[in-house]
């Protein structure tokens, strides 16, 4: 297999040592299996694309109102 080398500064490479699962596991299975979550979305693009969303529907809306009817706190709130 082909290999790359990469320069990382150490606060990233701790990460990466701290994201192995073993001793074992190389850094290339750590990057593989690492998620690379979008950037998160802020109210202001949320507040812009809401034009161009679906509304729900009303058995949608009866559904959720039903459900909040219906939660309760548990009985035991320390299980």
């Amino acid at each position: 297999m082909a290999s790359k080398t990469i320069s990382v500064d150490l606060e990233a490479y701790r990460r990466l040592a701290q994201a192995r699962l073993s001793p074992r596991e190389s850094f290339s299975q750590v990057i593989r299996r690492a998620r690379w979550d979008e950037r998160a979305k802020t109210c202001g693009e949320l507040l812009a694309a809401l034009p161009t969303m679906p509304a729900a529907d009303e058995a949608a809306l009866a559904r959720l109102e039903a459900a909040q009817r219906a939660d309760a706190p548990p009985e035991d709130p320390w299980s």
